[in-house]
């Protein structure tokens, strides 16, 4: 009885909606036994990769000026290509976020009148920024004489058939975007991504295939460099940062393409060479050990705010019977204001800021406003509890991260408790 007193008192969650939610785990909990298989088998991954490498303390000091010699910075990236079975890696916190490891890779591997082609349909907002689609910020790969081409999903499955004959003498790279992003479809599974990559290398197999991995890290046993992906990228304060990395990105991959990312990082002739890691060695291996664990937890969190929503009647993808390839939970409201009361009580259920009301702004790379709850340890962190929505129809709130359990199942009784105040809710739960 503790608990809920704490909850009823401290927290003023009701005893109509304790119980709701408390109905709503008991029928979700069937799914965590799977969850915990795919968590053991990437703890043991990570360990046996930092053991291999030899990893030891003196790999956390770090130097000044150019970072020439810094044993724990390559210690960090063999590190990485073994997690990914990859030839090499780059990983770096002067990568600010997985769109910037994004832009990396496709800058330093695209050239004037190359041709990439997203396989996966429209890309993440951000990426529209990227590829010159939307806006007009400089630096762009449009602006760089890079052509671009897309090509829609189809039955939430990748068109091989069409990207296979959208191929032209120009194309260089295919992309593919792993996680929903501000879709509202099922994140692409990695038998899914195995599969296209397969017959596009029967007629083309010399292509480059790059997957952004933004939000899908630990989720299955693979990764998609495991099914034959070229380059992959993505965020260390998303999953494989564990909650733990203070800031960065990574890029895995052939060796040849890291090489080609690395001078775009830094300089043609001196790549991964120089480029001071500031200190960071230790947060992001040890928020590499911590992240197989805190991505079960963030699964677990989703698949309640997915049960107890849907139970109320609203649209969720991933299903709950689905196979989840990333860590976001998508709710359709068709309602702004509330999408805007799922964000408000993400904040108010969060250790950091939760005094702070979250309210639609104009955020960079964004079209539309931007609503963001997030009260992070680390700012901006997405493998922390999370939730945001662009505010046009049919508002969708995005529900991703959480760093424990416990702390995602607040987030769902304070959503609820905030809920009570539309009938057509209110009558549903009492």
């Amino acid at each position: 009885m503790l608990t809920e007193e704490i909850l009823y008192k401290q927290f003023g969650i009701s005893k109509t909606v304790y119980n709701y939610v408390m109905r709503i785990e008991d029928d979700i909990k069937n799914h965590f036994e799977k969850i915990d298989k795919v968590r053991e088998y990437n703890q043991y991954k990570v360990i046996h990769a930092m053991q291999e490498h030899r990893l030891d303390y003196t790999n956390f000091y770090w130097n000044t000026g150019y970072g020439y010699d810094d044993v724990g910075r390559e210690k960090v990236e063999k590190i990485f290509a073994s997690v990914f079975h990859t030839e090499d890696a780059l990983v770096r916190p002067s990568i600010a976020s997985g769109t910037h490891a994004l832009y990396l890779t496709l800058s330093g591997i695209l050239q004037h009148g190359d041709e990439v082609i997203s396989i996966s349909g429209r890309p993440y907002d951000t990426m529209l920024t990227v590829l010159g689609e939307e806006g007009n910020e400089p630096g762009n790969l449009r602006e760089a004489g890079v052509i671009y081409k897309e090509i829609p999903l189809y039955n939430n499955d990748i068109d091989w058939e069409s990207a296979v004959k959208e191929v032209t003498m120009k194309t260089k790279l295919l992309m593919i975007q792993r996680s929903t992003g501000y879709s509202f479809r099922p994140a692409l599974t990695i038998e899914k991504i195995k599969y296209a990559i397969e017959k596009i290398r029967e007629v083309y197999p010399n292509i480059y295939i790059m997957v952004d991995n933004c939000y899908g890290e630990f989720i299955n046993e693979f990764e998609p460099s495991d099914v034959g992906a070229d380059v992959v990228a993505g965020s260390l304060i998303k999953n494989p940062g564990g909650g733990i990395a203070l800031s960065g990105g990574y890029v895995v991959g052939k060796k040849v393409i890291i090489d080609r990312i690395a001078n775009r990082l830094t300089a043609p002739g001196v790549g991964k060479e120089i480029g001071l890691t500031f200190g960071t060695t230790r947060n992001t291996l040890q928020g590499l050990f911590f992240a197989p664990h805190i991505v079960s937890e963030a699964l677990k969190g989703a698949l309640l705010f997915g049960g107890v929503y849907n139970s109320l009647g609203f649209e969720i993808t991933p299903d709950l019977e689905e196979d989840r390839s990333d860590i976001i939970q998508a709710i359709k409201f068709n309602n702004k204001d509330m999408v805007i009361k799922i964000c408000e009580a993400v904040q108010a259920a969060s250790p950091v800021d939760g005094h702070v009301s979250p309210v639609p702004w104009d955020m960079p790379g964004y079209t539309n406003q931007v609503i963001m709850a997030s009260g992070a340890f680390v700012s901006g962190s997405s493998i922390e509890l999370s939730a945001d929505a662009p505010m046009r129809a049919p508002y969708i709130a995005y529900i991703q991260g959480g760093l424990f359990y416990d702390h995602v199942k607040l987030a769902v009784m304070l959503s609820l408790e905030k809920m009570m105040e539309f009938e057509e809710i209110k009558s549903k739960i009492q």
